[in-house]
């Protein structure tokens, strides 16, 4: 209902001298000012990106140096890998850090020499990380699963997240690089802009109202949230052959079923009238198998993840469950 509005308000460029320039900065400004409450950080730390997967290049690039060891978890976005390959290549040290089956990384090991890469919440499983690295030289943190669910830790540098997490438009991630920060632009450049390019003023003030419902609706809602997790949990516990993997995350939920193949799984419930996905989250699209299951020493076939929205209801969730007895049966069969 506001984009004809926002359209109309924010088509000039807000770093011009005009009154449709002044006007369009004004919302600018104020879109910072309101993702700067929702996220915990400054307006001036943050800066907007027209593709959310460049903020890992632009974030872990611009904390690095030379002398630093580069570590990250296996369950880690796929970008952290191709981050680590770069640095391979360039004669830095990158190194895995140890993951339990319960999807926990053990930062134990970190030092004051290491840049760090710590996704918060992850995607596909929904485990929050319940121990974090206490004195790093950097620390890279992923909250693009997390939306405003999860407090940034105290010794942040840099953060991203994706609009997405908030259901606001695709298009825009905010990378919040910290004043405590020692970051430089990894990327060729004349001025102090962080993002190469440019990214659309419409969807970054869309984005801002889409933050500021969401918010509103988890206040309210997370309970409902809560309940429908627990339901799906009690109906999948009770299918033949499954394997629940519980994070913290009371939106997210995965599930893995034996003797079935994932590809089938997720194009059976979809006739059915159920959207779920299954796979890598950073790939899943093609429906390769799960990293990060594989990473856990989880099972990766016969898997789907499910993510509970503010608009699911009981009754949904209910026939779901019917719906996936039944097409485990049928598969199986």
């Amino acid at each position: 209902m506001a984009l004809p509005h926002i359209f109309d308000q924010t088509w000039p460029d807000p770093a011009k001298a005009s009154d449709d320039s002044k006007s369009a900065a004004i919302l600018l400004n104020e879109a910072s000012e309101t993702f700067a409450l929702h996220l915990g950080v400054r307006s001036d730390e943050l800066h907007f990106i027209g593709e959310p997967n460049l903020g890992f290049h632009l974030g872990i690039m611009g904390l690095n140096s030379l002398q630093f060891n580069f570590k990250y978890a296996p369950v880690d976005r796929m970008a952290n890998f191709a981050i680590g390959n770069s640095f391979k290549e360039a004669g830095q040290n990158v190194l895995d850090l140890p993951v339990a089956r319960d999807g926990q990384v053990d930062f134990s090991e970190v030092r004051e020499d290491d840049l760090v890469s710590l996704q918060l919440c992850n995607r596909e499983t929904g485990v929050i990380q319940k121990s974090l690295p206490k004195d790093p030289a950097a620390l890279f943190v992923d909250m693009t699963a997390s939306a405003t669910r999860f407090a940034l830790p105290e010794n942040w540098s840099v953060a991203l997240w994706d609009s997405r997490s908030w259901l606001g438009p695709a298009g825009v991630g905010l990378l919040a690089i910290s004043k405590r920060a020692n970051w430089r632009n990894p990327l060729p450049h004349l001025d102090k802009k962080v993002s190469p390019g440019q990214v659309s003023l419409p969807l970054v003030v869309t984005s801002a109202i889409a933050i500021d419902s969401w918010v509103a609706d988890e206040k309210n809602l997370a309970p409902k949230i809560s309940e429908l997790k627990e339901q799906l949990k009690a109906g999948i516990s009770k299918i033949a052959g499954s394997y629940l993997i519980d994070g913290q995350a009371d939106h997210l939920l995965s599930a893995t079923f034996s003797g079935v193949d994932s590809q089938y799984l997720v194009n059976a419930l979809n006739e059915k009238g159920f959207a779920v996905d299954s796979g890598s989250a950073c790939s899943a699209a093609n429906i390769k198998p799960s990293h990060v299951l594989a990473a856990m020493g989880l099972e990766t076939t016969g898997n789907i993840r499910l993510t509970i929205h503010h608009a699911t209801t009981f009754d949904q969730v209910s026939a779901f469950l019917v719906a996936l007895e039944t097409t485990l049966s049928e598969l199986r069969s």
